[in-house]
């Protein structure tokens, strides 16, 4: 098996969305444990890029090595993304879940439950609740700014789809009369951490592999690379798609083929005139 410690060198990177790619609920998608493994093979850098803040990123390399993908290093979330809003010392309320915290904690700011607030961060969490809205629309309204981690108003699952983080961001949004500042996919803060992780020289040579055309095609055209469409996850088959995808398939091994194949064609092609 190929691991993401031994592929790091790769120019060209697979960018890949988890819920709706990898896996629905961390129950995988048939065929991409092995995608992820061709891909590694043939030489594709494979970083996972998931506007899913929940999460820390030790328990989302845990859930992806526990179907078979290790990923040490390799998982980007937007509740880095949100945090790198921020400035070491910001007091910070959060509406989320851990990894939203950890990420806090990481830039060097400070997760707190008592005013005064410099910013809160709202992403998607299963405990919202009528006081979560009044203490967060409060802390905005006294003057926090209000960022959210991403605005996908929903989140795909094996029994269909369910309210995402969007639809508690909009909650607050509404209950405080701010706007706020959106961090993941498809916005820069997001895009500048996928830069620093693959490096600039090699951002046009990669692909962003998503479900959604609103998040992940349009960060396909932020970071000014390939974007490929997969219909495993919110978007139903045969829905107009804006941005038009560079590539599409039924599931991410279908993009993978599509990938190695013409990996193959170039590496055959004889030059013109000889």
């Amino acid at each position: 098996m190929v691991t993401s410690s031994t592929q790091r060198s790769a120019a060209r990177a697979l960018l890949l969305d988890l819920d709706g790619v990898i896996w629905l609920a961390h129950q995988p998608i048939p065929g991409s444990v092995d995608a992820v493994e061709r891909a590694r093979r043939a030489g594709w850098r494979v970083v996972f890029v998931t506007n899913n803040s929940a999460a820390t990123i030790a328990e989302n390399e845990a859930a992806l090595a526990a179907i078979g993908i290790p990923a040490v290093g390799d998982v980007v979330s937007s509740a880095l993304a949100a945090a790198s809003l921020l400035e070491p010392g910001d007091r910070v309320l959060v509406s989320g879940g851990f990894g939203v915290v950890e990420a806090v904690e990481r830039r060097g700011a400070f997760a707190v439950h008592e005013p005064p607030f410099d910013a809160v961060i709202v992403g998607f969490h299963r405990t919202f609740d009528y006081e979560g809205l009044r203490r967060t629309a409060t802390a905005v309204r006294q003057g926090a700014r209000l960022i959210g981690t991403n605005d996908d108003a929903t989140y795909p699952t094996p029994d269909g789809l369910i309210p995402g983080g969007g639809a508690i961001l909009a909650a607050v949004a509404v209950g405080s009369g701010a706007d706020p500042v959106l961090a993941g996919k498809p916005h820069a803060a997001m895009a500048e951490l996928v830069r620093q992780i693959i490096g600039e020289a090699n951002v046009k040579t990669s692909v962003m592999v998503g479900d959604r055309p609103s998040t992940d095609g349009l960060f396909a055209r932020e970071l000014g690379c390939r974007y490929a469409h997969v219909w495993s996850g919110v978007t139903d088959r045969g829905t107009r798609i804006e941005p038009i995808p560079d590539l599409t398939g039924d599931d991410l091994g279908a993009v993978v083929d599509q990938l190695l194949a013409d990996d193959e064609l170039q590496q055959t092609a004889v030059p013109f005139g000889v």
